[in-house]
């Protein structure tokens, strides 16, 4: 048996015995992210690996959301005439293609004169307002540990539901031309300048007739007192979605 020098004993010893908890000590302690544990004291990779994966992990939940939204839209779009309808399910559901120049649910932001400044005012806003989501999504993620992940989801329908709406502003009336009742439209055309495109909406739901509808409340049914009688696509729906999740299940994480 071959016999260590006593000074090669004592530099193992002191290398993997004495130097083993400071090399711990290295790697980021116990950290939460908003999607889970990183950076344990068994993680080779810490906290801010686990960030970064994180965020991925939302951009393409975010991609996905908007690829479904905008698809819907530009299928509608290229293959119903303006107001056309298809049956989906018999008196309750059907694909009814519209276009709206104002908020989500097919509402119209009224402006005077020639130029929509309702429309710009409005797309600014959706800019503005994604903006602050991004930034919020990245400030609980990373600096509040305790930030559930319903809340991080929430806040990412919502972000994919104003940018979907942003894009058909943003290009529609660039890519494509108009829409009308008797021509589909297609690409290549040009109808509007950039930020003035409509918006395309889809979704409609005429549950039952209500003739006695209350003035108050005339919003909630259509021209034929249909309720209920909004017209929305997919981004409206992410938005409402996630704001009524977040209202109901994560207020006590926003009254904190």
């Amino acid at each position: 048996m071959p016999i260590i020098p006593e000074p090669l004993k004592i530099r193992f010893f002191t290398t993997f015995v004495h130097d083993k908890p400071r090399l711990r000590k290295a790697v980021p302690g116990k950290t939460r992210s908003a999607f889970g544990h990183g950076g344990g004291i068994n993680d080779p990779y810490g906290a801010e690996y686990h960030v970064i994966m994180n965020f991925k992990k939302i951009s393409l939940f975010i991609l996905l959301l908007l690829v479904a939204d905008q698809a819907l839209k530009i299928w509608v779009k290229t293959h119903m005439h303006l107001d056309e309808s298809i049956m989906v399910v018999p008196d309750w559901f059907q694909l009814r293609f519209i276009e709206n120049n104002g908020a989500a649910f097919g509402m119209h932001i009224a402006s005077r004169g020639g130029f929509d400044w309702g429309k710009l005012l409005l797309g600014i806003f959706r800019i503005v307002m994604v903006g602050f989501i991004g930034w919020l999504m990245y400030h609980l993620a990373c600096k509040r540990k305790d930030t559930p992940k319903g809340v991080i989801a929430g806040l990412a329908l919502i972000f994919a539901g104003a940018m979907g709406n942003i894009l058909d502003s943003a290009f529609y009336g660039v890519i494509f031309s108009e829409s009308t009742p008797y021509t589909v439209a297609q690409f290549g055309g040009h109808y509007a300048g950039f930020m003035m495109g409509k918006v395309v909406d889809m979704f409609y739901f005429p549950l039952f007739q209500w003739n006695g509808v209350p003035r108050l409340l005339r919003f909630l049914v259509d021209s034929n007192n249909y309720f209920f009688g909004a017209i929305f696509n997919l981004a409206d729906a992410y938005i409402s979605v996630a704001v009524v999740y977040l209202l109901l299940f994560q207020y006590k994480f926003f009254s904190k």
